[in-house]
């Protein structure tokens, strides 16, 4: 077999197996590095490269080699969950920088951070002032989460005493312009409803990037021609504007009528009807 070929039969076995290698590690390596794992991936990497060029060597040597030390983290990890004490060993601990709105310049020098550090790790929070933070931590990731104190957290709608809908995850019924049936049936819709609904937005199924149904119904479509503009569902304002119509011609109804059992009534339904407007409101406002 010529150097070249060898050399690239080489590489392509070498990326499979630490594709292979990757996909049994999971996830976790995608999303965080202990320092273990940052050990192990450039160990790995040094011999991928000697398995590619060292002609001379034992490709399953290398290959061997590779598999026993990707699956030392695995081993860690499954010792990690039955032992507090290793775990803090192998992905080490939390540490509080700022505790009650004060920084802690000792554990700052500790984990060898400066106050630029500390400052950017607060910006990629969205946060500009040390004096709003509550407490601050870094995370054994590297990562800094922050608590902002009670007057400078963001309003929430328990905050205000509104209650809301559980939210639902949108479905995306089309994709590159072709239906997605699952998705579909998921939310007990068909194809005839969708294509009902291109029709009144009059958007052909081709020209459709992606088709998303909000948990209220509502049909989203983002079109390949992004020249086009697509008229935004008005269904929730509609509905609102009718239910108001009514509440409003039912006490219309209980000022012109002559009868008091009449009046009454109609002022019951009434009100009656404003309170099922009132908790509808969050939802046909928006």
């Amino acid at each position: 077999m010529p150097e070249w070929l060898n050399i690239v039969v080489r590489s392509i076995g070498s990326l499979l197996f630490l594709f292979l290698l990757a996909k049994i590690l999971g996830k976790r390596q995608l999303r965080q590095l202990t320092y273990i794992e940052y050990i192990v991936g450039i160990s790995i990497g040094e011999i991928v490269g000697f398995i590619a060029t060292d002609l001379e060597g034992s490709w399953q040597m290398g290959f061997l080699a590779m598999a026993i030390i990707a699956m030392f983290p695995v081993a860690l990890q499954w010792i990690s969950m039955k032992s507090k004490r290793i775990r803090n060993i192998v992905e080490g601990n939390s540490t509080v920088l700022i505790k009650d709105g004060k920084v802690l310049e000792d554990n700052m020098k500790r984990e060898r951070l400066c106050t630029d550090d500390l400052m950017e790790h607060l910006r990629m929070k969205n946060v500009f002032r040390v004096a709003d933070v509550e407490f601050a931590v870094l995370e054994s990731n590297g990562d800094v989460s922050v608590l902002l104190k009670a007057e400078n957290q963001p309003l929430t709608a328990k905050h205000l005493g509104i209650t809301l809908s559980p939210e639902r995850e949108p479905q995306t019924v089309i994709m590159d312009g072709e239906i997605m049936d699952e998705p579909l049936a998921t939310i007990g819709l068909n194809r005839g409803w969708l294509r009902t609904e291109l029709e009144k937005a009059g958007v052909t199924l081709e020209n459709v990037f992606i088709g998303q149904v909000d948990k209220n119904g509502e049909l989203f479509l983002d079109l390949y021609d992004d020249k086009l503009k697509v008229p935004q569902p008005q269904v929730p304002k509609a509905t609102y504007a009718t239910l108001k119509k009514c509440q409003a011609d039912l006490e219309l109804f209980a000022l012109s009528t002559r009868s008091e059992e009449a009046k009454s009534r109609y002022s019951w339904e009434a009100k009656r009807l404003q309170r099922v407007i009132d908790d509808l409101v969050p939802l046909l406002t928006r």
